[in-house]
């Protein structure tokens, strides 16, 4: 009975361990948020490491889709439409993919964000892609990394690198000048406001 009573227990412990802890994840997840003009932008992505393949034309082959990161693919949500590498995209979240070629990088958004990989993307679900010029790293990215590079108060470059690969896309406001009224607006209502709290002070 008391061997019982001991193995109940620990079941009990290791079930309880299990659910404040996961197996470690041979691609971390990782999700980056940057304040972007009026809203944000988020990445949700898996990030690989190179372990000493040769990555670009071996690994992520090159002329075919790739998921830009490992397991489900990768997430990137706008809070506000932007103008993505030139090219006009709607609020909302999107499937992130890539078709890499030693020279340039084809990166796409598409309307599918829930799928696995890249096993079921479909280009007919495609919003935009924009082809920008791949940079090579001085030093060698071990794990694959998503940034967001504020280049000021109302844009960003969307910056991907593996390996020594590195490529970038400007991410600014569809509506730039709208969006300097509304912040010129905003700056006037706080200079009212901090007007009156002195006033009442």
């Amino acid at each position: 009975m008391k061997k019982v009573i001991v193995a109940l227990c620990i079941s009990a412990s290791v079930l309880s361990f299990a659910q404040d802890y996961s197996v470690p994840a041979v691609s971390p997840r990782q999700k980056v948020e940057q304040q972007f003009s009026m809203s944000k932008i988020t990445v949700d992505y898996g990030r690989p490491g190179v372990k000493g393949r040769k990555i670009f034309g071996e690994l992520v082959p090159y002329g075919q889709v790739w998921r830009a990161g490992a397991n489900s693919s990768t997430k990137i949500t706008f809070g506000q439409s932007v103008n993505f590498g030139g090219k006009i995209v709607q609020a909302g979240t999107y499937g992130l993919f890539i078709i890499p070629t030693e020279k340039e990088w084809k990166v796409i958004l598409n309307k599918d964000f829930q799928q696995w990989g890249a096993y079921t993307y479909d280009p007919k679900q495609d919003v935009v892609d924009v082809t920008v010029p791949v940079n090579k790293l001085a030093d060698k990215q071990e794990w694959f990394e998503i940034t967001l590079n504020p280049t000021d108060e109302n844009s960003a470059n969307l910056v991907l690198k593996w390996d020594y690969a590195q490529a970038e896309v400007p991410v600014k406001p569809s509506k730039p000048d709208a969006v300097n009224k509304i912040a010129d607006k905003l700056k006037e209502i706080k200079k009212i406001e901090a007007e009156a709290a002195k006033t009442k002070s």
